[in-house]
C-alpha cells in the first residue's frame, strides 16, 4: 500500500542519515491480517435496549463473549463481528475478546457510563472499551463511541475545565484520575477504522505494549476546553500505522510514550490537526527510546503548538522524519503547555532524579508553518541534540492574538516558564544542525513583541552549524 511505500522509502533514508546509531530497527512493518467478515452476531439479540438510558453493559459482553471464536458457544471459528444497529447503547467497561471486531453502525452510539463504579477496581483498566493480550481485535462500523466527557466536568470553564477526579479512590493521584475512552493492552494485530471517538473524559484511543496496529479513517473530536484528552496516545507500541485520520480536540493529537520499554516503527501520514497543545508530541513519559518513525502530509491548525519533544525522563531520540506539512500555530491561555511553537525540540531532565537523554537524526523537509512564535531547540548539558536537519522550509511569523508573548515554556519539569524575547529559531546544546532552503520573514510593528532577531544562539553550546541558501527578513502586515 502507499504508505508502507512512503515508510520504506524514508526508513532507508534515516538508515543512511543513521551509520552511528547503536542499534538497528526491523526495517518492515507486519499489517494485521484482512479481517474478513466470517460471523456476525447483534448485540439487540442478547437483550440490549439502545435506548441511551438503560445499560446494555451486559448484552454487549454477552454478544462479545459468544462471538468470539474461544467461546464453546461460536461456530464461526474466526474473526467475528458484534453489530450495533442504530441506537444509544449505554454501558460500563467492556472487554474486547481475540478475533472479535465491535461493528458500529452509522447512527450507533456505544455510550461511556459516567459512574465510578461502571469500571474496573484498578484505574489502569479505567476504559469504556478495553481489550487486554487480545489478537485480532478491531473496531469499526461508521458509527460512534462517545465517552460521556461532559459528565466529568466538574465546573465549566472558557480557558480551562475543572475535571471531576476519581482519586479518592487511592489508586491514582491527582486530578487525571478519570476513564480513558478506549485501550488495546498486549494486543496484537490491531486494526480500527471507519469510526468516530468522541467526548472522552480523559485520553481517547490508547496502545499500550502493542504490536501490528493498523489506525485508518477515523475521526477524533475531544472538548476543546478539557485537559489531558490527547487524541491517540502510542504507549510502548511498535509496528504501528496511523493515516487518514481527522483530530480535533483539547491536549495532544498524536503522543508516542515510552514509559515500560522502547518505541519504534510508527508511521503517521494524511492527518488533519488541531488541539490546544501539541499536535504530534513524544514524551513527557520517555524513561526508554523512540527509534525510526516517520510523520508525513499533515495538516495542524490552530494549535498551541506543532512538532513536539519533550524527553524529560533518559530515554533518547533517533531517526525520525517530518516531511511535507502545513503548520499553524497561535497563543493560547499559559495553563496549557505550549507558546506557539511551530517546531519544539527539548531533552532535559524533569527532576533532579531524572536522567539526561539525547535526541539525534530528525529530519524537517518541505514545511510551511505560519505562526505566533519561533522555533525552539533545546538540549541540555549531557542531553544534546545532534545531527538535525532543515530542508526547504519556510516560517512566518506574526501575531493575531492578545495573549502575551515573551515566555520560554520548558515545561514540564526542567526550568518551568523563563521570561525571554522572541525570536525565529533559539538553539542551546546542540551538536550540528543543518539549514538548507530555508526562509524566515516576520512582521514588524502593531505586534506586542517586535521580530528583530532571526536566529539567537550561544556559541559555546552550539557547534557544527550549516546555513545553506537562508534567507530572513521582515514583511509589512
Amino acid at each position: 500500500m502507499p504508505t508502507l511505500l512512503l515508510y520504506s522509502i524514508l526508513l532507508h533514508f534515516l538508515h543512511s542519515l543513521s551509520a552511528t546509531s547503536p542499534s538497528p530497527i526491523p526495517s518492515t512493518i507486519q499489517l494485521p491480517r484482512p479481517l474478513s467478515t466470517t460471523g456476525a452476531v447483534s448485540v439487540t439479540d442478547f437483550g440490549a435496549t439502545g435506548d441511551g438510558a438503560h445499560y446494555d453493559t451486559h448484552a454487549i459482553q454477552s454478544a462479545i463473549d459468544a462471538c468470539s471464536p474461544s467461546s464453546p458457544s461460536s461456530s464461526t471459528g474466526a474473526t467475528c463481528y458484534v453489530t450495533f444497529p442504530p441506537g444509544k447503547y449505554l454501558t460500563a467497561t467492556v472487554h474486547l475478546r481475540s478475533n472479535v471486531v465491535l461493528d458500529i453502525q452509522p447512527g450507533a452510539v456505544v455510550l461511556g457510563g459516567p459512574r465510578i463504579e461502571d469500571y474496573p477496581k484498578e484505574s489502569s483498566r479505567w476504559y469504556v472499551v478495553l481489550a487486554e493480550n487480545a489478537t485480532d481485535v478491531g473496531i469499526t462500523g461508521g458509527g460512534t463511541v462517545d465517552g460521556n466527557g461532559h459528565l466529568f466536568v466538574e465546573r465549566f470553564n472558557s480557558v480551562k475545565n475543572v475535571m471531576v477526579s476519581w482519586n479518592a479512590t487511592g489508586d491514582c493521584l491527582g486530578d487525571e484520575c478519570r476513564p480513558r475512552l478506549v485501550g488495546f493492552i498486549g494486543c496484537t494485530n490491531v486494526r480500527v477504522w471507519n469510526v468516530t471517538f468522541t467526548q472522552p473524559a480523559y485520553w481517547c484511543f490508547h496502545l499500550v505494549r502493542c504490536d501490528n496496529t493498523l489506525i485508518h479513517d477515523i475521526a477524533i473530536y475531544g472538548d476543546f476546553n478539557t485537559p489531558n484528552n490527547d487524541g491517540i496516545d502510542i504507549e510502548d507500541s511498535n509496528n504501528t500505522v496511523i493515516t487518514r485520520c481527522h483530530i480535533d480536540t483539547g491536549d495532544d493529537a498524536i503522543c508516542p510514550k515510552t514509559s515500560n520499554g522502547p518505541l519504534y516503527n510508527l508511521t503517521a501520514t494524511d492527518c488533519w490537526i488541531r488541539t490546544k497543545s501539541s499536535a504530534i508530541k513524544f514524551g513527557s513519559a520517555s524513561w526508554f527510546d523512540f527509534k525510526g518513525l516517520v510523520f508525513d502530509n499533515i495538516t495542524i491548525v490552530d494549535s498551541h503548538r506543532g512538532l513536539g519533544f519533550q524527553m524529560r525522563d533518559g530515554g533518547n531520540v533517533s531517526d525520525v522524519v517530518f516531511s511535507n506539512m502545513n503548520i499553524s500555530t497561535r497563543y493560547y491561555h499559559p495553563s496549557w503547555w505550549g507558546r506557539a511553537e511551530p517546531i519544539y525540540v527539548t531533552t532535559c531532565p524533569r527532576d533532579s532524579t531524572s536522567k539526561k537523554g539525547y535526541i539525534s537524526n530528525l529530519l524537517f523537509v518541505n514545511i510551511t508553518a505560519h505562526s505566533e512564535n519561533g522555533v525552539f531547540l533545546s538540549g541540555c548539558k549531557g542531553g544534546m541534540l545532534s545531527n538535525l536537519r532543515f530542508v526547504n522550509v519556510n516560517f512566518t511569523y506574526r501575531r493575531w492574538t492578545n495573549f502575551d508573548g515573551g515566555l520560554i515554556d520548558y515545561r514540564p519539569g526542567c526550568q518551568g516558564l523563563v521570561k525571554h524575547g522572541a525570536a525565529g529559531m533559539i538553539m542551546e546544546h546542540i551538536q550540528g544542525l543543518e539549514v538548507e532552503n530555508v526562509s524566515m520573514r516576520w512582521a514588524s510593528g502593531g505586534a506586542k513583541e517586535e521580530w528583530d532577531n532571526p536566529l539567537e544562539f550561544r556559541p559555546s553550546s552550539v557547534n557544527n552549524v550549516s546555513f545553506l541558501n537562508f534567507h530572513s527578513g521582515v514583511y509589512a502586515q
